[in-house]
């Protein structure tokens, strides 16, 4: 009898957790919908996703094939200089003492900066700014591809802030140089470079303005204006159009801070590559002079001077025995043209006299008390800037 009973309570045992089982893991029972157990958080179905089909080169207003094309080309430029001694007057400057501090005699440490650069020549000549490789003692190039070469000076030109280097490797990568003279206003520019440090970078932008001057960034300036973002470390990098093709070296921002508001100017490649076959081919940039110093033509000076123009550049002052004295320019001429070309105003004048050649015979027109007269002029050779 107490076997029949373990057996029959065994059986009862066994029927009661099949029922359980059946319960929490049937989807229905007696008609009444039994949920199933889940744990916290996991989903019952896949997530529906929307994902993009693959996107052709080049579409949707993308600029990589402009940008693969000319990152290549532009490098990082890093320079040192020598230690500075720390008894030089100029440390006792409060603006200096904030890069260098108090040395107590003690030599400050050597100064190191970074820039950018073009490679415009399979032969290895890099275009820069002047003020990124001036005065440096040593000179690093680190190419996009990861290599890199000590660099050689070949000249530079601090009136427009340009400069040539040159690195010997094989097989680098050359930017194509673009055609400045059909860019406007609106168009979109990519800016490269490597600001602050933290490696190629590329923005972009528009062109904002063009032949901007009167910065007093340069001597001769012609800049192109973007509001594509230039940092520090960009100068020296390229400003591409949408092909790909160099349009200007990045040189200054006009900043408050420090950092970019939108206001970049590139100097254009015409005058890039101007300056640097001068210094390719004798180590400097050769300029016309002729010894004046000029003053634009304001409405009160054309009032005094009872002008009915506003265009060419008043002549205040003469070089004694110089191109212009000898060619019989005087004190108070208004200049109105240079080799057959109008002058606008005085930045015109300077760069128009630039482009001549020295120890050539160029005819300029004044205007002198009311008529024009015609001179002949001898041009000399700019001397090198200070």
């Amino acid at each position: 009898m107490r076997q029949l009973w373990l057996l029959f309570a065994q059986s009862v045992t066994v029927i009661l957790a099949l029922y359980f089982v059946y319960v929490a893991t049937g989807p229905e029972w007696g008609g009444r919908v039994v949920p199933r157990v889940q744990q916290m958080g996991t989903a019952a179905a896949p997530a529906a996703l929307l994902e993009a089909t693959t996107t052709p080169p080049g579409s949707g207003g993308s600029y990589r094939e402009a940008a693969g094309r000319a990152m290549p080309a532009v490098v990082n430029i890093l320079t040192s200089k020598a230690p500075v001694r720390a008894d030089n007057p100029l440390l006792r400057d409060p603006f200096f003492k904030r890069f260098f501090g108090e040395r107590n005699g003690e030599q400050a440490p050597a100064e190191s900066s970074l820039g950018s650069g073009v490679i415009v020549s399979p032969e290895g000549y890099i275009l820069t700014n002047n003020h990124v490789v001036e005065g440096a003692d040593e000179i690093e190039v680190v190419l996009a591809d990861g290599r890199r070469s000590a660099a050689n000076v070949v000249g530079l030109d601090p009136e427009t802030d340009l400069a040539v280097i040159k690195i010997k490797l094989d097989k680098l990568p050359v930017m194509v140089l673009g055609q400045v003279e059909q860019a406007r206003v609106g168009d979109v520019v990519l800016a490269i470079g490597n600001p602050f440090g933290v490696g190629q970078t590329v923005t972009m932008g528009i062109i904002s303005a063009l032949g901007r001057n009167n910065l007093h960034i340069n001597h001769f300036e012609n800049f192109i204006q973007t509001d594509a973002a230039i940092n520090f470390g960009n100068s020296g990098g390229a400003l591409i159009d949408t092909h790909g093709n160099m349009l200007g070296i990045n040189s200054a921002i006009y900043s408050q801070s420090g950092g970019s508001v939108g206001i970049g100017f590139a100097i254009p490649v015409s005058t890039a590559k101007t300056v640097m076959e001068s210094i390719i081919k004798s180590g400097h940039v050769v300029r016309g002079w002729i010894g004046v110093e000029s003053q634009e033509i304001t409405p009160e000076l054309a009032d005094s001077f009872g002008l009915s123009r506003r265009s060419g550049a008043i002549i205040a002052g003469i070089v004694r025995n110089g191109p212009a004295d000898r060619g019989g320019m005087r004190p108070g001429d208004i200049l109105l043209t240079v080799a057959g070309k109008p002058v606008a105003d005085t930045n015109e004048m300077l760069n128009l006299i630039a482009q001549l050649q020295p120890d050539q015979k160029a005819e300029m027109t004044v205007l002198r008390k009311g008529s024009v007269t015609t001179l002949a002029i001898v041009v000399g050779k700019r001397p090198p800037a200070r």
